[in-house]
């Protein structure tokens, strides 16, 4: 993505919606003189309105016209927006067309024609963060919102867009800094007696704590934003392919008898406690003097060792064998696996020694989906263990957000040690406002153009 060193206020234009067929699409267009362009290639309904004349938060009836052939590309609605009350803080205007490619596409060739610049990924919000309609967080936040995968994502996505995180991270940099204004009177004017000390442990322990909450979240945003991958496992003819059916309520997998049926893995995704589910049907494990079979068991392998999960089915009818005692001994102990006693549903009626499933084991049918209650519950268990955030509190799922956090701490850490032993004021003051300069690089008062680089080049292009 190309550094943003051109002028913020040039009129740039970008398909918000999708590209491909659909009932409506829009464009978004921002920047300086907007109005004056777009009369270049809008012509009303009515003949006796002036484009460039008209209010903010309106909208028009009319048609895109080529201005050099005068044909008419489509009929469309305007949105007007006037600054500083539109997202970018510009003046903008959003062109609702039908959502035709060749309708798209030309609108973008005539709005270049007129002076227009087509927006780089970001653009829009960048505009909106530099005329201070959102600060950094928020920023990003649109993105993620964007990008959710789950209900939750949305929701946590969400509350992050409306401020949650901007407020905490601001009310505990408002703390710091009227800590480090203290530490700074007594600095500027050693000889007068000021009393009261510069902070209470209290305090310290408070804004510790919280600092230390918010990067302990980053785990559950990140989990809820880009979810897990679970991979179904077992020997050939075990149920894999009919568990994972059943488990995307779709028929996806080739369910057979004969053995060696799935040669390479199939995926899908699912949301479970909220969470976004990659699952992953695979190839039966075992040797095969069948090349394209031992190339699907190369691959189920590679897919296994980078899996967050692990589902190993065995045929309760077969029972457990040495191939399945030794993959549980390898991966039981340093993955996070889930043993399921499968085909249940073949053995009713043979003996309840029979049916009773293996220590450890999970019951199951993926025939008839008796036990997937109880194999849902477990899986919930495994994925959500250690990512509980209380109500209400916010939630980062921003690496680079955790990362200057750490970095606060860190400082915040060095200065309450200062404190306790009794260092120089001079020396103190450097960590607490190194502290406090992190959080402004969280929110964006303290920000580069590497920063914004890194975080808008990672937008849609019309966002």
């Amino acid at each position: 993505m190309r550094d943003y060193q051109y002028e913020i206020e040039e009129p740039i234009a970008a398909l918000a919606t999708p590209w491909g067929e659909s009932a409506i699409a829009v464009i978004r267009t921002s920047g300086k003189n907007v109005y004056r362009l777009m009369c270049g290639i809008f012509r009303f309904s009515k003949k006796n309105l002036a484009l460039d004349e008209a209010e903010g938060h309106t909208l028009h009836y009319g048609k895109i016209v080529d201005p050099v052939s005068n044909e008419a590309v489509d009929e469309v609605l305007l949105a007007l927006y006037r600054k500083p009350a539109s997202y970018t803080g510009e003046d903008s205007i959003e062109i609702f067309c039908h959502g035709s490619l060749p309708v798209i596409t030309r609108i973008l060739k005539l709005l270049k024609s007129v002076g227009f610049r087509p927006a780089q990924p970001g653009e829009f919000t960048l505009r909106a963060f530099l005329n201070g309609k959102l600060d950094l967080t928020r920023a990003e936040a649109v993105n993620e919102l964007i990008r959710s995968k789950s209900d939750k994502a949305r929701s946590l996505a969400l509350d992050r867009l409306s401020g949650t995180v901007e407020k905490r991270i601001t009310d505990i940099k408002l703390r710091l800094a009227n800590i480090l204004s203290g530490v700074e009177v007594r600095i500027d004017y050693p000889d007068e007696d000021i009393e009261g000390d510069i902070v209470t442990e209290k305090q310290l322990d408070t804004i510790g704590k919280e600092l230390e909450m918010l990067i302990s979240s980053f785990n559950t945003g990140k989990l809820f934003q880009e979810g897990v991958t679970v991979v179904l496992a077992g020997r050939t003819n075990a149920g894999k392919s009919t568990l994972f059916n059943l488990l995307l309520r779709e028929e996806r997998s080739i369910v057979s008898e004969y053995h060696g049926t799935t040669r390479d893995y199939i995926e899908g995704n699912i949301s479970i406690a909220g969470i976004p589910v990659r699952i992953f049907d695979t190839a039966g494990l075992r040797d095969s003097a069948d090349p394209i079979e031992a190339e699907g068991v190369k691959r189920a392998e590679r897919v296994i060792e980078n899996a967050d999960l692990i589902l190993y089915l065995v045929d309760c009818a077969e029972g457990l064998t040495e191939e399945d005692n030794e993959f549980i001994k390898n991966y039981g102990s340093g993955k996070k696996l889930i043993k399921i006693w499968n085909k249940i549903d073949t053995i009713h009626g043979k003996g309840e020694q029979t049916v009773s499933a293996p220590a450890g084991f999970i019951p199951l049918s993926s025939e008839t989906g008796e036990g997937l209650a109880e194999l849902i519950a477990a899986v919930k268990r495994i994925i959500i263990s250690g990512t509980s955030v209380k109500s209400g509190e916010p939630v980062i799922d921003s690496l680079r957000q955790k990362e200057l956090l750490e970095k606060c701490l860190g400082s915040f850490i060095n200065f309450r040690g200062g404190i306790k032993r009794g260092d120089p004021l001079d020396v103190i003051a450097v960590d607490l406002q190194e502290s406090v300069h992190s959080l402004g690089e969280i929110t964006g008062e303290v920000t580069s153009q590497d920063i914004l680089n890194n975080i808008f080049s990672n937008f849609c292009v019309g966002k």
